[in-house]
């Protein structure tokens, strides 16, 4: 009953005009790699496909790479199976500099103001307080002459909130728009009345050809979307474009060299059927997404023949029987909450699991937390299976107040169908009462735990699988036809820290300001006010002419 729809946009290469070759992301040991590393980016000049702004603040800034990722909602992986691009929820951004860049922490500042302008994000709040510097999780996804994690930054926001004004300047930077091609189903109200939304912005170098002897700039703006038609109300798990997006595909982007729809077509039944869509596929595709063998229909909008029995496409899926609605669950999935209790002492625990039969591996975990959530290491302690579980790599450091969190990073080794259970305490700081956010009793929010591991893959890969797919190989990178890498992150954590009661404070203030304006104000009206003493004024005409009158009545004058 889970519709989900992972839609990456065609990437665009910033180069001189011509035609380019999109690759598969070299290793660092590759021939490709090799014949890289004595040869330099190009410069940022062409801006046909490219948007000007983020190739300028690439030119300006000597990045190497950018990733920025602007998420609502949990990736709910029980229910939903494997995510296919996953990202924190918030605001995350991890950047690679050049080694040219001689402060790279005046380029971090300056680059989250500009990309917190151009998106209109919060993302000139990130400063030294959440900003990290990884020694192993974040290695570069394109080319790099060096691995130098003095240039690498890596900053979340789990506060940041994503609405329509974030989603209308990534559609900007399309070559068309939301005007024509994919981009016409993505509608604000609709994206946004969803159970999960991620929109993020990848930039990195990539070789123009083979023989890697020039290099490209590639942006990827990527988009999941996730559905859940049977919760909402509709109580039906039949889907369509129409019905997720409320709009169909009619034309494709002018500018676009290649515009394809993926529909997951694999078998969910004992029966190994197919599953059934509508119009009839282009073709289909079979490739290894993630250690599994998935069968898509493809629909190429380029094709003359799609679009000329109707105006429009919208694919449709119609179920033939009832089917389950679990998902296979995936090899390495992890979850994360606090322990503990009482507002002095608390405890982190994150669980891992491997849910291979037969196959151990090691993962490499990244915890951030903030300062005012002091850690005590000893008491780290990581069991699996009812044993001590050693990290064979561990790097800490430690937190400094209100001006740098805790980082701490260990490559554990997972064992076979295990359950790794990681504990640390921790101690609450009391803040100064200006450091309180306006809501303090909704609570502090932690960022995620984030896991990079290369995992096991079930069916084998074949080398033929990588050039005929070159989008889900790059989308989903595989060192070999043994494993696939998978980056994690786990759920935010929600901390309520020693919070003071800031209705006293109110009265005092409102109690005060009456006080001094009563006195004050009698005190200053006193000392400033000039008192005359006037005579008594004899009286005008009318005075005197009741005067008179009341002399011939026998009164007494006044």
């Amino acid at each position: 009953g889970v519709g989900t729809a992972s839609l990456a946009l065609p990437p665009a290469s910033l180069e001189a005009p011509g035609s380019v070759q999109q690759l598969p992301v070299p290793g660092r040991d590759s021939p490709v790699a090799r014949a890289h590393r004595g040869l330099t980016l190009p410069t940022v000049s062409h801006y046909r496909l490219f948007p000007k702004a983020l190739g300028r603040l690439v030119a300006a800034l000597g990045v190497r790479e950018l990733h920025l990722a602007l998420t609502q909602g949990f990736w709910r992986t029980r229910y939903w199976g494997q995510p296919p691009l996953q990202a924190p929820a918030g605001a995350e951004l991890w950047v690679w500099f050049q080694p040219t860049v001689t402060d790279v922490d005046k380029a971090w500042k300056e680059l989250s103001n500009i990309l917190s302008g151009i998106f209109c994000a919060s993302l000139n709040f990130i400063d030294s307080t959440n900003t990290v510097i990884p020694t192993a999780s974040f290695k570069p996804l394109g080319l790099a002459n060096g691995t130098d994690h003095h240039l690498l930054r890596y900053a979340v926001l789990p506060r940041e909130v994503v609405c329509t004004e974030n989603l209308t300047p990534w559609k900007k930077l399309l070559p068309c728009g939301s005007k024509a091609g994919l981009a016409v189903l993505l509608k604000a109200e609709r994206l946004f009345h969803s159970s999960y939304h991620s929109q993020a912005v990848h930039i990195r170098p990539i070789c123009r050809d083979a023989s890697c002897l020039a290099v490209s700039w590639e942006l990827r703006q990527t988009l999941t979307v996730v559905f859940d038609f049977f919760s909402s109300g509709q109580g039906k798990k039949d889907w369509s474009l129409f019905k997720m997006f409320s709009r169909t595909l009619t034309d494709t982007c002018p500018l676009a060299s290649q515009s394809k729809v993926y529909v997951d077509i694999s078998p969910k039944n004992k029966e190994k059927e197919l599953l059934e869509v509508s119009p009839a596929p282009t073709s289909v595709h079979e490739a290894i997404v993630q250690g599994d063998k998935k069968t898509y229909a493809v629909y190429d909008l380029l094709s003359p023949s799609l679009f000329n029995t109707s105006r429009s496409l919208n694919v449709q899926l119609k179920w033939k029987r009832p089917q389950d609605t679990e998902m296979p669950i995936p090899t390495l999935h992890a979850q994360r909450y606090v322990g503990g209790y009482g507002l002095q002492t608390g405890e982190i625990c994150t669980l891992i699991y491997n849910t291979h039969p037969y196959r151990a591996f090691p993962v490499i975990l990244l915890e951030t937390v903030p300062w005012y959530l002091r850690l005590y290491v000893h008491t780290l302690t990581i069991i699996t299976k009812g044993k001590e579980n050693k990290p064979s790599y561990i790097h800490y450091q430690p937190a400094q107040d209100r001006r740098r969190p805790h980082l701490l990073e260990m490559l554990i080794q997972l064992p076979a169908n295990s359950v790794t259970k990681i504990t640390i305490q921790f101690e609450r700081a009391l803040l100064k009462w200006t450091e309180y956010p306006p809501d303090p009793n909704h609570g502090f929010y932690v960022g995620s735990s984030v896991l990079s591991a290369l995992v096991p893959s079930v069916t084998a890969m074949k080398d033929m699988d990588v050039e005929q797919s070159p989008l889900f190989a790059s989308l989903f990178p595989s060192s070999d036809g043994s494993s696939y890498f998978v980056r994690l992150y786990t759920e935010p954590l929600l901390v309520n820290l020693p919070t003071p009661d800031f209705s006293m404070p109110y009265n005092v203030i409102c109690l005060t300001c009456t006080v001094v304006a009563v006195c004050y104000g009698s005190f200053y009206n006193l000392l400033t006010r000039t008192f005359h003493v006037e005579e008594p004024s004899r009286g005008g005409l009318a005075k005197r002419l009741a005067n008179v009158i009341r002399k011939l009545r026998g009164v007494p004058p006044l």
